[in-house]
């Protein structure tokens, strides 16, 4: 018995673990951009990969008495590998288009997920049970715990590494092309000298050839700077008639002018400065989130008197914002990367301000949202001390469900809560939500005298015309959020497929 006959059915399930659970975990890096990575998203990756991978075990049990064979194998190999280099070419294309198809919002993954890697899974799937036939193992139950040992094993391997080295490391394509090449080895290796495994060892070895072909020779948009897959996102940096943006999963997070022109590229950008009108004596400020360290930067400029500590989670956007964003840490700037709620936990320092700048429209770390967390952040400012949240969401009706959840978990933390809206639209948009630790409150007339009276480096009188008391804010059907129960993800599902509006230097940054 050759070494072939021996190990090669072995090898094909272990190779079909490690591809299955790679290309898993490449599916929700594939679908973010387009529908986000909420629970809704893993959900419909796990569920739907789980369903065809079930299939396959079912149909490859039913026929591997008959068809099991080294020779079906490589072919079912060669296929998969054939399915892989599809999503490499066209993974992201296929995903904008299937995402027009007209399907309530939080169900919407099911269809790409489905088309996409259902049948890829689904041929794996197969794999286990053909493989269990062709075991030299003495018994039926030992044959099988042997073959699902090694699935799970290459499960583990295709998991670890495809999420802790290649997609830090690569672009989507080029992940989904690498993770498709063990699929070509199996494939020739096994193939048999007749047409039908030949032929299929041929293709799949072309496939991959012209993806990776394809992926490598594909160029960067005219404008964009910098693009890569971070462990957390995909990161873009493009330029466009003097102004630069930082994009995360395709959304704009932080823009900067490089022409002469001076100032905040986005309108919303100004508001984060209204807690300097709220408290006398501003030292210590803490920005959670970075994205492109505008905010942070602006700070330490301006205020002489303030040290900044920024929290960013990524450290792909450090590198971004250092490289193309002027970042530079220094006595007064310092750059922490980590997750912010455990900053806030570890840290003994206590703040004048805190402004929180890590939600998107359609993805928000819960755990950044909740009554425990907002009572920390309290806890960690002074007596005098002022939180801003940076919101994403509708002002009333439709799509406000997040906001309006936002404020009524406020109010049970801090006295004072105040919103301020960035645009004259029903879409979505930033809602900077401000919550006070002073008990007295402010009116507008009393942030427009000290705006008049105070140099804090910018005139915020359009700013705060748009001042709001939130007492008029319905917030009956909104729970208040908590970690044991912070339903974010169901708060934000009436938003998907909302435009998203960031007013700036053309008017506006719309996002469908």
């Amino acid at each position: 018995m050759s070494v072939i006959d021996r190990h090669g059915a072995a090898v094909a399930v272990f190779v079909s673990g490690v591809s299955s659970m790679g290309v898993e975990i490449l599916a929700g890096r594939l679908l973010a951009p387009t529908f986000g990575s909420s629970v809704f998203t893993w959900g419909a990756v796990i569920g739907v990969l789980l369903a065809a991978l079930s299939g396959g075990y079912v149909l490859g049990g039913r026929y591997a008495s008959t068809h099991a064979s080294m020779r079906a194998l490589s072919i079912i190999s060669a296929m998969s590998a054939v399915s892989v280099a599809v999503i490499a070419v066209s993974g992201d294309s296929a995903v904008a288009a299937l995402g027009s198809v007209p399907i309530p919002g939080r169900y919407a993954t099911i269809v790409p997920v489905a088309v996409l890697f259902g049948p890829m899974t689904f041929l794996l799937g197969i794999i286990s049970p053909f493989a269990a036939e062709q075991s030299t193992a003495e018994s039926h139950g030992g044959a099988s715990g042997r073959v699902y040992a090694l699935g799970t094993i290459g499960s583990i391997v295709g998991a670890f590494g495809t999420t802790f080295v290649l997609i830090p490391s690569l672009s989507v394509g080029l992940v989904a092309v690498v993770l498709a090449v063990p699929l070509v080895v199996v494939a020739v290796v096994l193939a048999e000298p007749d047409v039908p495994s030949m032929a299929a060892a041929g293709l799949a070895v072309l496939a991959v050839v012209v993806a990776a072909s394809l992926v490598l020779g594909a160029p960067a948009g005219e404008q964009t700077l910098y693009e890569t897959q971070t462990a957390y996102s995909q990161l873009e940096v493009t330029e466009e008639n003097g102004v630069r943006t930082l994009y995360l999963d395709g959304v704009p997070q932080s823009a900067v002018y490089t022409d002469d022109r001076e100032g905040y590229v986005f309108d919303y950008a100004p508001y984060m400065h209204i807690p300097m009108l709220m408290d006398d004596d501003v030292e210590r400020v803490l920005f959670v989130g970075g994205g492109g360290f505008t905010g942070p930067q602006r700070y330490a400029e301006e205020y002489p008197n303030v040290t900044v500590d920024a929290v960013e989670l990524d450290r792909g956007v450090v590198t971004a914002a250092e490289q193309y964003f002027r970042l530079e840490e220094s006595d007064r700037l310092r750059v922490h990367v980590g997750d912010g709620r455990r900053f806030l936990s570890s840290t003994d320092h206590t703040y004048d301000v805190i402004v929180l700048d890590a939600f998107r429209a359609d993805q928000v770390p819960f755990h950044l949202t909740t009554r425990e967390f907002l009572e920390l952040t309290n806890s960690r400012l002074d007596e005098d001390g002022v939180l801003m949240a940076n919101v994403i969401a509708a002002r009333a009706g439709e799509g406000s469900a997040f906001y309006r959840a936002m404020v009524k978990t406020l109010r049970t933390t801090y006295p004072s809560v105040y919103a301020f809206p960035t645009a004259d639209t029903p879409s979505l948009q930033n809602i900077e939500l401000v919550a006070s630790k002073n008990a007295s409150g402010f009116t507008r007339a009393q942030l427009q005298r000290r705006n008049d009276r105070r140099d804090i480096g910018l005139d915020l009188s359009a700013e705060l015309r748009r001042y709001r008391q939130t007492d008029g804010v319905d917030t009956d059907d909104v729970p208040v959020l908590t970690d044991d129960y912070a339903p974010v993800d169901s708060l934000l599902d009436e938003q998907v497929d909302k435009r998203y509006v960031i007013t700036g230097y053309n008017g506006s940054t719309d996002r469908d």
